[in-house]
């Protein structure tokens, strides 16, 4: 099929709006289409079941840039959100990084507008800057070293006690954090919608209706959630946390697209979404299940929409993104 202005169609709707025969199999054709372009499907584990199931690689933030850089495919398709596809345009310049939809952005890292954090950052001329990876390729710019929920304890570990630290954008990661290390980092004050929304009420009624339950979260949760919580961890730990628990039963403090993993990984164990504070899907990132097979199908097929950027900004961003790589490495974290 032929577009007519397929980038003015981009412009207008963050992706292209084609409509795709009901009958095809889009397991089949994109699995096809990836061996006719050398391209590789990374998806994060809040995505669909099936984008999971379709993908040849599933991660959390950490994993996801170790496989962005290692690969040798000529294409990527980002099945997340827009900072994770900036990511992975950072560390892999000469492949071509694909976004299904460029709607697909984070309350968290929108959270740090880069001319605000500039600022704030000229403020605080002492401070080391460590940001969460959740955040602009500009942010990342702005900042010494970058880290994830995985590595984020032993990234400050890393840094000499005497050094001030300024932390951004996420404030409840960075509290966690201050607590297990001992730290008084100065705070960006951003935060995630997803896991700011989780009812520590709602969760505790869980917990005595199901006494035997381990109830789980991400450190993006609020700090009265997390201080009820059995074990904190990032995608990945909370995923091996579970699988290896002899417990049965378990309340999930993070987005609700990890229960996928998790029942595949233990088919006969509970798995209960943490409720939110209302009766809505909130527990649902709204910008991560943009994506859909569909339009993977179609981006794929296009190759579009591309996902740019300026190299001067692109060098700035890999410096602090690399020396999250060496201190994980050196740490054991990655291989």
């Amino acid at each position: 099929m032929i577009i007519n202005n397929p980038q003015l169609q981009i412009l207008e709707n963050g992706f292209l709006d084609i409509d795709v025969p009901p009958t095809l199999d889009l397991f089949e054709a994109i699995n096809e289409l990836k061996k006719q372009k050398k391209m590789i499907v990374l998806a994060h584990y809040y995505q669909e079941p099936d984008i999971q199931d379709v993908a040849d690689y599933i991660g959390d933030s950490l994993g996801l840039a170790q496989k962005a850089a290692e690969t040798d495919a000529e294409i990527i398709v980002f099945a997340g959100v827009h900072f994770m596809a900036e990511t992975a345009k950072i560390l892999n310049p000469n492949t071509k990084v694909l976004l299904p939809d460029l709607n697909a952005g984070c309350s968290l890292a929108d959270s740090a507008p880069a001319d605000l954090f500039k600022a704030f950052k000229a403020k605080h001329p002492d401070h080391l800057v460590v940001s969460y990876i959740n955040c602009s390729a500009e942010i990342k710019a702005l900042s010494d070293i970058i880290c994830t929920s995985g590595n984020a304890e032993a990234i400050i570990n890393s840094i000499p006690t005497n050094q001030p630290i300024l932390f951004a954008p996420d404030k409840n990661l960075g509290a966690y954090l201050n607590k297990k290390t001992g730290r008084e980092m100065l705070l960006w004050n951003g935060a995630c919608m997803v896991h700011e929304i989780f009812s520590l009420q709602k969760i505790m009624q869980l917990k005595v209706r199901h006494p035997e339950a381990k109830f789980i979260a991400h450190p993006e949760c609020e700090d009265a959630v997390l201080n009820i919580a059995d074990f904190i961890g990032s995608t990945t730990q909370l995923l091996k946390y579970s699988s290896q628990s002899n417990a049965s039963t378990f309340i999930v403090g993070t987005e609700t697209g990890i229960l996928h993993k998790m029942q595949q990984l233990s088919p006969n164990k509970t798995f209960i979404p943490a409720p939110p504070t209302n009766s809505c899907a909130c527990s649902d990132c709204p910008h991560m299940k943009l994506n859909t097979l569909e339009k993977i199908y179609v981006c794929m097929q296009y190759e579009q929409p591309e996902l740019t950027m300026d190299e001067n900004l692109r060098l700035a961003a890999l410096q602090p993104i690399t020396r999250m790589m060496e201190i994980s490495k050196k740490a054991g974290l990655i291989g």
